[in-house]
């Protein structure tokens, strides 16, 4: 159960009226004769904690003379039977039992070494290696030596030292000069001092780095996530990932673990069992939590979609709940999430773009690249490509004039001429302002049949006071039409309001009013919980759409400590449609643009077909702003890099010129 002071997080509790002679009778009774009653065998392990199942073991071993554990094997098969058995073991028997699967024989299972010895407590550490001993009459730590090597062998023996340090009492000093010293140690080092890695990575108290870690990014301006990517490698690489992701939150990385076996074709079903069963009565509450914040859909759900038989009944029953269900969500995730976006509010995180004004430019000298690469028969794509992709936007307005000046044409009427398709569009993009593409997409949003609201909603919401003032004039200019004019006259309701008042640029420029903070968030959390959906939508509408960005990174962390939700979760449950995608627009961008949109330019990608309108508007509109950082976003959320998925998802002289302006692989 939990220790004491703290609330037990596990999904599995203690069976009231617990008597073990009679659950030993009735697993006799189960199994006795031709076949088993598998049901009850489930129904009556998946109930017990691990205590009252070792004591079933000993019971039915006094009443029958037999090892519950071989009579369950025997009778039982596949994944099933793994899952079953593996619940009769106490838990480090359970671990060493992973680890010693994980070694044995040929090939080793670094993830399986990694999961466990990552996220195990000292105490856990202790046990497991006890238990390895008792079990197996070996010692743990010379087998994985001899099982391993390099750093990622060192770290392993680090960690199953168990010596973490436990101490909640942190220095300043010392949380300020092992930040200094990781950043020594890798990004400002020519190589790097794994050592250095190590040692802080493996010895200090999960306290000590979060601040280390926040410290950091203040510090490098990038996560240390990111700075161990382009640091280390391999197996090393992905075991330090594992430390610095328990250490922010032990629940989240299990719930990423839990969600990457289930994921895809096929299941990871070691892992799955492995997770399901070390975590029911440790923190499986939390894990859930997590995975409906972060993936929007419960585990309950998707275990029951990716699994079949007994073997999911069980699994169902060490999850404990289905968090998709009305009430059922539950709150404490909204806090996990929060922790790893809030840094964005302390940090000065520098938005960098991938195109930079070219060194030695000349304008008169593109302008004849341009036109010796568009005269006579066919088209030369690559030197327009390479000449339009390595200026920056500015530079390009002066080739428009220098080209002009020298030719007595339209640079933007012979492009279009030439080029077709995708890359056509993406090259005229580029030769716009940034005002006027954005004016451009706005105006096919709204014309003809239909409406693209998840255009306006992209632009609108993400757009600073000035770039909407700009996208008003370049709008105006081109059409002779108000913008505001046009979104009123093709949206409708509360919707419209919104894209309205985006539209006034108006939004606070100012810091965060404490004050005042407190004041919004009980505004959204009162009628959160209010029946009159007008007043919802115009009170988050006043809100969302007027204040500051770091007011409202203030505002929603107020409304946590409300409500023990996410902002995004009332949105989500309240609202619907536009509405509800263009307020979560909103909420995403506060909190992290560079997020934002590498979560749309994976969803440009992934599955069937590409939308490259969303991909082109993305990869121009974003290119000298913060592409830099979706890439780093990108690899952070995806486990993938942007440059990859892009080679991996279109082709020809488009995948050239948008692989110019992603500006390299991860």
């Amino acid at each position: 159960m939990a220790p004491k002071g703290k609330v037990y997080r596990g999904s599995v509790k203690e069976f009231p009226g617990f008597d073990a002679s009679q659950d030993a009778e009735a697993l006799y009774n189960a199994m006795k004769g031709f076949g088993s009653d598998k049901e009850a065998i489930l129904d009556l392990i998946t109930s017990r904690n691990n205590k009252q199942r070792v004591e079933i073991c000993q019971a039915y071993k006094s009443q029958y003379g037999k090892d519950l554990i071989a009579d369950l094997k025997y009778e039982l098969t596949g994944k099933f039977e793994r899952l079953i058995v593996s619940l009769m073991r106490p838990p480090p028997y359970s671990d060493a039992k992973e680890i010693k699967d994980a070694i044995a024989g040929v090939g080793t299972d670094e993830k399986c070494l990694i999961e466990i010895l990552a996220s195990r407590t000292n105490q856990e550490i202790h046990d497991l290696v006890a238990a390895y001993k008792d079990a197996y009459e070996r010692d743990l730590e010379a087998d994985i030596v001899g099982d391993t090597s390099g750093h990622f062998k060192k770290m392993l023996v680090v960690l199953l030292q168990g010596a973490r340090e436990e101490d909640d009492v942190v220095s300043e000093d010392l949380v300020e000069q092992d930040a200094k010293d990781l950043l020594e140690a890798g990004e400002l080092k020519w190589g790097t001092d794994e050592a250095q890695f190590i040692y802080i990575l493996g010895r200090r108290s999960k306290q000590h780095l979060r601040l280390v870690f926040d410290e950091y990014l203040k510090i490098s301006g990038k996560p240390i996530e990111r700075s161990i990517r382009g640091e280390l490698s391999g197996d090393f690489e992905k075991l330090m990932l594992a430390v610095v992701k328990c250490v922010r939150s032990t629940a989240e990385y299990f719930a990423e673990r839990l969600y990457k076996a289930m994921k895809g074709l096929g299941t990871r079903d070691n892992t799955l069992i492995r997770i399901m069963v070390s975590r029911s009565e440790i923190d499986m509450l939390d894990i859930r939590e997590v995975f409906r914040t972060k993936y929007e859909k419960s585990l309950y759900n998707m275990i029951k979609e990716d699994t079949s038989g007994e073997y999911k009944k069980a699994l169902l029953k060490l999850c404990g709940g289905d968090d998709d269900a009305a009430g059922e969500f539950f709150p404490e995730a909204a806090q996990v999430a929060y922790r790893m976006w809030e840094l964005s509010a302390v940090a000065k995180v520098e938005l960098r773009g991938t195109v930079q004004p070219a060194g030695s430019f000349n304008d008169d000298g593109d302008a004849q690249v341009l036109r010796k690469a568009m005269k006579g028969l066919g088209t030369d794509e690559g030197a327009i490509i390479e000449v339009l992709t390595q200026r920056s936007n500015a530079q390009r307005q002066q080739i428009l004039k220098a080209y002009k000046a020298h030719y007595g044409r339209d640079l933007m009427a012979d492009l279009k001429s030439e080029l077709s398709g995708s890359l056509a569009k993406l090259i005229l993009g580029l030769m716009l302002t940034p005002a006027q593409y954005d004016a451009k997409q706005l105006r096919k949003a709204v014309e003809g049949a239909g409406t693209d609201e998840s255009v306006l909603i992209e632009i609108m919401a993400t757009r600073n006071n000035q770039e909407i003032k700009a996208i008003n004039e370049a709008y105006q200019e081109a059409y002779n039409k108000q913008l505001e004019d046009d979104l009123s006259s093709d949206t409708s309701g509360h919707f419209k309001r919104i894209l309205v008042s985006l539209a006034l640029g108006n939004r606070d420029e100012g810091p965060e009013n404490l004050t005042q903070a407190h004041e919004d968030a009980k505004k959204l959390a009162d009628v959160s919980s209010n029946d009159s959906s007008d007043s919802l939508e115009t009170r988050f509408l006043s809100i969302l759409c007027t204040r500051s960005y770091p007011h409202l990174r203030r505002v929603f962390q107020e409304f946590i400590k409300l409500t023990n939700h996410d902002v995004e979760h009332a949105i989500r449950k309240r609202m619907s449609g536009d509405v509800r995608d263009a307020f979560l627009a909103i909420v995403r961008s506060v909190k992290n643009k560079p997020a934002f949109f590498a979560d749309k330019l994976y969803k440009s990608m992934k599955g069937a077909g590409t939308d490259e309108r969303t991909l082109t508007r993305i990869m121009v509109s974003r290119s000298e702003i913060d592409l830099l950082n979706i890439r780093g976003e990108f690899m952070d959320l995806f486990d993938k890099s942007l440059h990859r998925m892009i080679e991996k998802d279109t082709s020809g002289d488009y995948r050239t010129a948008l692989l110019a302006l992603c500006g390299g692989e991860d």
